[in-house]
């Protein structure tokens, strides 16, 4: 499956409700799993970032599905990264002309 970074800040909203913000990643992680996405590591940060996802999905339109999720709950914006690992950017260099 595709891999997919998400760095997330927070809106003004998700901080004003902070001490819920277990609850709401846990139901987002459901809501992943029901799409066919798995998550492999989230976590909350110090700097730019408040919050790093990674997470796999069956397609791009899957995770752009999740992601507008995500972000009509008006918790968090994000900013996504699709991520190739070592074997996948081996079989595109090896596509190469």
């Amino acid at each position: 499956m595709p891999t997919y970074i998400t760095l997330m800040n927070m809106t003004e909203q998700g901080i004003k409700d902070i001490k819920n913000a277990p609850e709401r990643t846990a139901r987002s992680v459901k809501q992943l799993e029901e799409m066919g996405g798995k998550l492999i590591g989230f976590y909350m940060c110090m700097g730019e970032y408040d919050y790093v996802g990674i997470a796999e999905a069956p397609s791009d339109e899957v995770a752009m599905g999740f992601l507008m999720a995500l972000g009509a709950g008006g918790n968090v914006r994000t900013t996504t990264l699709r991520a190739f690992s070592e074997a996948e950017v081996a079989k595109v260099i090896g596509q190469l002309p």
